[in-house]
């Protein structure tokens, strides 16, 4: 079997075993999210926090929990590493440094999970599993949160109230994110991931020397980095490491897995706001940007020319032999169109071109399928702007779901599409001006732009994943990274929350014969095209300087 046969085989069943539990884990959390009834481990939660479950809120009050619970976790996963050297199971490792301990947790609770240290020489036992894997279950939640109060703004009426914050977030942690990880920990250990809290251990000689490895409860955090579009690897290799995704089926299960939620919560959507149809607008269009960035970014890496890429089979510089380029580039598109930022290879080694799709998916906001919720209501903040670019073309009031896009409403929209890019290009150009930060680039030139553009702009869009030649790991980048991680997670929600309760607020509008139908493909095709142009437009000039520059030398 050649590998481009592979490759695309491997990707029909990804989308297979996808459409399977589409509509069973869809309908699922629509039922988890819209009960009136509270199981007895979660009344626990709420008499242990605090909180009333039963209280509606208004979005300035969801926005405080969202806000409160978040600084918390910030301020404990930060103490925990400041503290690590004196708490037990640290395997000798010593407390991690001011600047960095403030990136990790930043970046933690705020879904990104960049990482500028090596994981196997800095974390112990403790950090990964009482810091860093918690935060995975709860920054996830903490995602699908938000999502679900956009929709309920859509689906209520004369009403500003969008449910509890405390409420949907333990229920996303205890009835969905914590069920699926147990049984996809239990694959993933039958499969050969490692799960234990071993120290460190010699494995082998090598050139004359030693290696040395420490244990870990791999398998339970390398699910809920995948599940919840995390992203963090317990090792530096991240998903390319072998205690991590050790076989080829464990890497196509663990791509399956990134993609599983943020897909099926449009069926959620459409079922929680009365009409699947509309759900089904929205897969297609997330549907559509993902399997044609796949494909694109399959032709890149197969086609390329060079007698060294023929004679290869393909770009296979900087990627896993047990997986090859096929699935390699499944990963890499998977990866940047959600916030996981989990690799099975070295983006930086991809073509130039290549290296550019995997910014570019980053630059669309992350939204096919996007992020564990972020991706839902980064999507339909875009549904939002392409039915007033339909209202401007046909000189009618843009109406979506019912409820009517006013100045308001459009404000807020704009605001949240504006805020990401200005982040980026921001801290890059600060980066790129100032002499020191430029010592950290591996590469000169048109490559060594990219490694700084995809670094802030993987930070901002709350990604993770980096492009492996930059050296982070300085006071600059640990800060301006870990604020650029903060205020692009949450400054585009409070934008999210307040539209929310604008939305809720409204009557409903009856549809007539002038509406736009948003359940139709023609709708479908004239949301690509917005998210296609709008991104364009907003980075092409940057794109140009660096993956396209190299790309077409």
């Amino acid at each position: 079997m050649g590998p481009v046969l592979a490759g695309v085989l491997q990707l029909l069943a990804l989308i297979a075993a996808l459409a399977l539990a589409y509509i069973p884990l869809g309908t699922y959390m629509a039922k988890v999210y819209t009960s009136d009834k509270h199981w007895r481990v979660e009344k626990w939660i709420y008499k242990g926090i605090g909180a009333n479950p039963d209280t509606e809120m208004r979005w300035p009050a969801y926005l405080r929990g969202v806000l409160a619970f978040s600084a918390v976790g910030v301020l404990f996963l930060y103490l925990l590493q400041r503290l690590q050297g004196h708490l037990p199971g640290s395997l000798g490792f010593a407390a991690i440094d001011p600047d960095q301990a403030f990136n990790t947790a930043a970046s933690f609770v705020s879904n990104t999970n960049w990482q500028s240290y090596y994981g196997e020489q800095a974390m112990g036992h403790v950090v990964q599993t009482a810091g860093l894997a918690v935060q995975n279950f709860v920054s996830a939640a903490v995602g699908m949160a938000v999502a679900v109060a956009l929709v309920r703004g859509f689906a209520r009426s004369r009403t500003g109230e969008l449910g509890n914050f405390w409420s949907d977030l333990v229920r996303g942690v205890v009835r969905i994110l914590v069920p699926i990880a147990v049984v996809g920990a239990i694959v993933l250990v039958a499969c050969g991931v490692i799960q234990n809290f071993s120290g460190i251990h010699e494995v082998g000689q090598f050139m004359g020397g030693t290696q040395q490895w420490n244990g870990g409860a791999v398998a339970s955090q390398e699910v809920i980095k995948e599940l919840g579009t995390n992203g963090g690897g317990y090792f530096n290799a991240n998903s390319a490491h072998p205690f991590e995704n050790p076989t080829p089926f464990t890497n196509l299960f663990e791509i399956f897995l990134i993609l599983l939620i943020p897909f099926s919560i449009t069926r959620t959507f459409g079922i929680m706001v009365g009409s699947v149809k509309q759900g089904y607008a929205i897969l297609a269009t997330m549907a559509t940007i993902w399997v044609g960035f796949v494909a694109l970014m399959m032709w890149t890496e197969f086609s390329h020319h060079g007698p060294a890429f023929e004679a290869a089979g393909g770009a296979t510089e900087g990627k896993e032999v047990r997986f090859g380029v096929g699935a390699s580039s499944i990963f890499a598109v998977s990866t940047t169109l959600t916030s996981t930022g989990a690799v099975d290879s070295f983006h930086s080694s991809f073509t130039g071109l290549g290296g550019g799709i995997t910014m570019l998916g980053m630059m669309l906001g992350e939204i096919a399928p996007g992020g564990v919720g972020s991706g839902l209501y980064g999507m339909l903040i875009m549904a939002i702007i392409a039915v007033f670019i339909a209202g401007l073309m046909v000189g009618r009031t843009p109406e979506y779901l019912g409820k009517k896009i006013g100045s308001r409403e459009i404000k807020l929209a704009a605001c949240y599409i504006l805020i990401t890019p200005a982040l980026v290009l921001v801290f890059t150009a600060f980066a790129m001006a100032l002499p020191t930060p430029a010592n950290s680039m591996t590469n000169s030139g048109a490559h060594g732009f990219s490694e700084i553009l995809y670094a802030y702009t993987s930070g901002a869009n709350n990604n993770g994943s980096a492009f492996a030649g930059l050296n982070a790991d300085t006071q600059w980048f640990n800060t301006t990274i870990g604020l650029a991680m903060l205020l692009g997670r949450f400054l585009p929600m409070v934008f999210v929350l307040a539209l929310a309760g604008s939305l809720a607020e409204q009557r409903p509008v009856p549809a007539t014969a002038g509406t736009l139908r948003t359940d139709k493909p023609l709708y479908t095709g004239l949301l690509v095209g917005t998210i296609i142009i709008i991104t364009g437009l907003t980075y092409f000039p940057a794109l140009a300087l660096g993956p396209l520059a190299e790309g077409l030398a």
